[in-house]
């Protein structure tokens, strides 16, 4: 009997390892097939990815790729989880204002697999005086709470503390976070932060309440500006150790004030990326706690509320949002989120429905109970990627972290406009791949559906404004379409564009399809009626389109055949515009359409010679 080498791969063992040299020379061979003629790391560089944060997502990653120690999970430096077994808190935020339906829909919450609250107080939101009232029947010494209530953040927690009094539950059993945020509610209303009665809830908590959290460190205001990765950590780390100067200077010993602070972190369906911020944000503060003098050994143990980015939801189509929640939730579970809060798919229109809710909350149940993700510590570790991408990312955090601290931190970077540049300056780029669509937004600027019935639900309560913006990817595209929609409210119809397809099917098909999409991206109705047109059909069909321009597609070869002659009949039967998809020039066509244009600027344009108002 053999005996086979006992090398965890034995199956493998009679084959010889391939080589990174071995793997670029294969490389090289398949990019020269496609006209490009590079060698050696320039080959592999013509795969890579560029990432914002000057970070780049390579083809390949071997062990030659290595990063710092990450530790065990539960123990320092918590790049593998602040715990040391996974799984996370399933957190579903409630915004509804009337008190009895904020009460059936806590409730529901509750009995269908919700572990913890998270309440918006205050202002347009639920009144702080209906906490007892939507907290009916919800077992307080079972189910965490956690408030938002910005301005009124005093009154809400004195209410909250008050209820818990009120029904015998034990101050060692209270679990949450009372949501003081000074710095938070400055970046969203545009205030002077101030953090006496933080300061005094925090001291509170660490003398009566054990279990409950006093601050948290909100990073969403700057991701919803439009903040890169590293933006959002940076921030953050600059939010977390003013608190921590805050709470210190107060007299609190570092640890205790360590204990006080939980952070909010948004998950975006870049899974990866998603995964390696949150392992980078725990590696980085436990960093700041180690230089804080912290010794505890879960001291320096980040806490972490990972949201579903409200910047990815999407107005249209808004079913797609599902899929990008759940890619989102993966990703924050996988990175070690002690809780994640799935916003449900129709966030982004209104206050949502039970279907919503109950899709939103099934989203982390899924994936808990039947995917089984919380039953590995750190899934993701040991991939040399993730590794990788953890280490750029936190050491591009701290770069701007240490920016902010040179400015005085985070309140003077707020108050002077440092931040605010910095976060626009990033969503100024990353606006541009969006209306190129280099950055494809399903549903929306790539394969939208004019037809769809719009999805109505009851408006949300206005969010806080004044400070940092609040953008969103589709905003763009949803204002092309707000203006179509108008169009057709006014006259009955959309502007139409008349798909003037040359020869046949397989000459054209891939162009007409990129045509149709690019131009119904922005409320603009394709018609393709014939199938193939040439010159001296071209004329009438365009006249029976009811469309005022219209666009050639087709091949390369046609276009120098047919194209000029094409475009001039169009032209003749009253065509305002001729566009050609593709690129070249050509007698009587007035633009070109291609992968990589600015679809914003050419739709724009288009509605407004078309006399479509803005």
């Amino acid at each position: 009997m053999t005996v086979l080498p006992d090398d965890g791969l034995s199956l493998a063992a009679e084959f010889p390892d391939a080589t990174h040299d071995e793997w670029q020379r294969l490389v090289e061979g398949v990019l020269r097939k496609a006209g490009k003629d590079v060698s050696g790391d320039a080959a592999e560089q013509a795969l890579a990815t560029a990432l914002d944060d000057g970070l780049t997502a390579r083809p390949l990653y071997t062990p030659r790729d290595t990063a710092p120690a990450t530790g065990y999970p539960g123990f320092a430096p918590f790049v593998r989880g602040g715990r040391p077994v996974g799984g996370w808190d399933v957190r579903q935020r409630h915004d509804r204002p009337e008190p009895g339906p904020a009460n059936e829909a806590v409730l529901a919450d509750l009995e269908n697999g919700v572990t913890s609250l998270w309440l918006t107080l205050g202002g347009a939101h639920l009144p702080v005086s209906a906490l007892p009232a939507v907290l009916d029947g919800v077992y307080l010494d079972l189910a965490p709470v956690v408030l938002d209530a910005g301005a009124e953040t005093p009154a809400a927690a004195a209410a909250l503390l008050a209820l818990y009094e009120a029904r015998g539950v034990a101050r060692e059993a209270a679990r949450g976070n009372l949501g003081a945020d000074p710095l938070g509610l400055a970046a969203r209303t545009g205030g002077t932060p101030d953090p006496t009665a933080a300061v005094a809830l925090a001291q509170r908590c660490h003398e009566e309440y054990p279990g409950l959290r006093a601050l948290t460190v909100d990073a969403l205001p700057c991701h919803e500006a439009g903040a890169s990765a590293a933006q959002e950590l940076g921030a953050s780390l600059a939010t977390g150790v003013a608190y921590l100067r805050h709470l210190t200077e107060a007299g609190l010993p570092a640890e205790a004030a360590l204990r006080q602070l939980e952070f909010r972190y948004a998950a975006t369906a870049d899974q990866f990326l998603t995964i390696a911020k949150l392992r980078a944000a725990r590696r980085l503060w436990a960093r700041v706690a180690e230089v804080c003098g912290a010794r505890s050994g879960d001291a320096g143990a980040q806490r972490q509320h990972a949201v579903t980015s409200p910047v990815m939801m999407t107005r249209r189509d808004p079913y797609v949002n599902m899929l990008r929640t759940t890619i989102a939730t993966l990703g924050a579970g996988v990175g070690g989120a002690d809780s994640v809060t799935v916003l449900p798919f129709d966030h982004e229109l209104g206050l949502p429905d039970a279907f919503a809710r109950r899709i939103a909350r099934n989203t982390s149940s899924v994936l808990l109970e039947e995917s089984h993700l919380g039953r590995v510590a750190d899934p993701a570790g040991g991939s040399w990627y993730v590794e990788r991408l953890t280490d750029e990312l936190a050491e591009a955090a701290w770069a701007f972290f240490q920016e902010l601290e040179a400015a005085g931190g985070q309140a003077a970077a707020l108050a002077s406009g440092l931040l605010g540049d910095r976060i626009a300056a990033t969503w100024a780029a990353r606006t541009r791949k969006l209306a190129t669509r280099r950055e494809p937004v399903t549903g929306v600027s790539e394969f939208p559906h004019l037809a769809e019935k719009p999805v109505e639900r009851e408006p949300a309560p206005r969010p806080l404004s004044g400070g940092l913006p609040r953008v969103r990817r589709d905003e763009a595209y949803e204002a092309l379409r707000a203006r179509s929609d108008a169009h057709l409210a006014a006259t009955g119809s959309r502007p139409k564009v008349f798909i003037a397809a040359l020869g046949p099917a397989s000459a054209h098909t891939a162009r007409a399809t990129f045509a149709a999409n690019l131009f119904q991206a922005g409320g603009i109705e394709p018609v393709h009626d014939p199938v193939s047109v040439d010159a001296e059909t071209a004329g009438a069909a365009f006249a029976a389109s009811g469309a005022e321009i219209a666009c050639l597609c087709s091949s390369d070869a046609l276009y120098e055949e047919q194209a000029a002659a094409v475009a001039g009949a169009l032209k003749a039967a009253g065509a305002r515009e001729v566009h050609l998809a593709g690129r070249g020039e050509h007698a009587d066509v007035d633009a070109q359409i291609f992968a990589g244009c600015d679809a914003v600027a050419v739709l724009s344009s288009i509605l407004d010679r078309l006399g479509v108002a803005a």
